[in-house]
């Protein structure tokens, strides 16, 4: 028997970023007639330790390059930022507000818009066990709050010093997936890095195999990490005091054919693997207009979601997107 489905109508989204960190982030994407879900910002059970200082991001021009000027380590996009900056680039590590303050922002949307019933999905992280607290949260609290919830499982964030993202390993990997329930009552996907080589894909098909009864989804694609952006004098753009001199996960229109690439093999790979066919893709990179959003229908994203868009255009991206596409949702 197959795990629950997500349904999302339109389908399209926000995937887990900066800009649905708090309530009112929330609010704009659950209100916006062209979405179909709301994805939350990656929380832990006790919040992330964000540091405004050394926690940041950037826009610049994928074209060049060239960084816009100023940073940010909050929903609030840099004063001034240019139309050519469409890409991203963080250092960003999880949301600070923890699994229990989404949820009671959720309960908070649900008595504000009783006539919205959009499904959300609650992206999370932490251990094995943490995950296994944060699914038995969720399912608790599904009984009060009327939108279908959904839980994404973060295993490919790029920028936590001296913790490797787990979807590059099968063994780190089978450890998440082996506390999962058989059977849940709620959707659940999981958050995959960009894979760059047939290997890795097949390591992740492996690992899937094992819990193909608990998962629902798959979120491809996560920033890709290690990228550097230099100012003029040659420092690192974002924070060159740190350590790690500015290296941060990019997004944005540099990934779109690597995201593309990734939804396009892991599609093809679960389809050719029975026990796992049933599985969503969300496709996730670099999308921004209704031409993005077909490339991803059309390599085989269940739903779209957007990031770095949102951070640029705000929430009329999407209705940007769905006037480009002229409200034909179904055709890739």
């Amino acid at each position: 028997m197959s795990p629950p489905a997500l349904n999302i109508n339109p389908p399209l989204l926000n995937s887990a970023t900066p800009w649905a960190t708090n309530l009112e982030n929330l609010r704009a994407i659950l209100i916006s007639p062209s979405t179909g879900a709301v994805t939350t910002r990656t929380s832990l059970i006790h919040g992330f330790p964000h540091q405004h200082s050394d926690h940041q991001y950037l826009f610049f021009d994928p074209a060049s390059s060239t960084p816009d000027k100023g940073t940010s380590s909050t929903p609030e996009t840099p004063v001034g930022h240019t139309e050519t900056a469409t890409a991203s680039l963080n250092n960003l590590g999880y949301s600070p507000i923890p699994l229990d303050g989404y949820l009671e922002f959720l309960s908070q949307l649900a008595r504000d818009h009783t006539e919205l019933r959009k499904t959300i999905i609650i992206s999370v992280t932490g251990s094995p066990q943490e995950i296994q607290t944060c699914y038995e949260r969720i399912n608790a609290s599904a009984q009060d709050i009327p939108f279908p919830l959904a839980m994404e499982i973060n295993l490919s964030c790029p920028n936590i010093t001296g913790a490797p993202p787990p979807a590059y390993d099968g063994d780190a990997l089978a450890k998440y997936l082996a506390v999962l329930p058989e059977a849940p009552v709620l959707a659940i996907g999981v958050k995959t890095p960009p894979y760059t080589h047939h290997g890795q894909f097949l390591t992740l098909i492996d690992a899937l195999r094992l819990a193909a009864s608990s998962l629902s989804f798959i979120t491809a694609t996560n920033t890709l990490g290690s990228c550097l952006i230099l100012e003029d004098d040659g420092q690192g753009e974002l924070n060159p005091q740190l350590p790690h001199l500015g290296v941060g996960g990019m997004a944005g229109p540099p990934l779109h054919p690597l995201a593309l690439g990734n939804v396009s093999t892991i599609r093809k790979l679960v389809d050719a693997s029975p026990e796992l066919k049933h599985l969503q893709i969300i496709g996730v990179g670099g999308v921004r207009d209704g031409d993005g959003y077909r490339r991803m229908r059309a390599v085989g994203a269940y739903a779209v979601a957007v990031g770095t868009g949102l951070g640029k255009q705000g929430p009329g991206v999407f209705e940007k997107i769905e006037r480009d596409i002229k409200g034909a949702w179904q055709k890739s």
